[in-house]
């Protein structure tokens, strides 16, 4: 499963959702909604915009962890 790692970035900077969405000029609800772990598909410009704002990689942004198996 892919999950956003948007929240832990944001937090150890110390930065808001309102702030970043209007230093990379993006809409504050998909920012949020990925800051959230709510996105099913992740736009590749929102992915792109935050990777170059807080430097880091795709791999820093989201993260996979394996599903329990039954």
């Amino acid at each position: 499963m892919i999950k956003s790692n948007l929240k832990a970035l944001l937090d150890e900077r110390e930065l808001s959702l309102r702030q970043v969405s209007r230093d990379i000029n993006h809409r504050l609800e998909s920012i949020r909604q990925l800051y959230n772990d709510e996105l099913e598909r992740y736009p590749r410009e929102l992915l792109d915009k935050l990777c170059t704002y807080l430097d880091v990689s795709p791999g820093d942004l989201l993260k996979h962890e394996k599903e329990p198996t039954e």
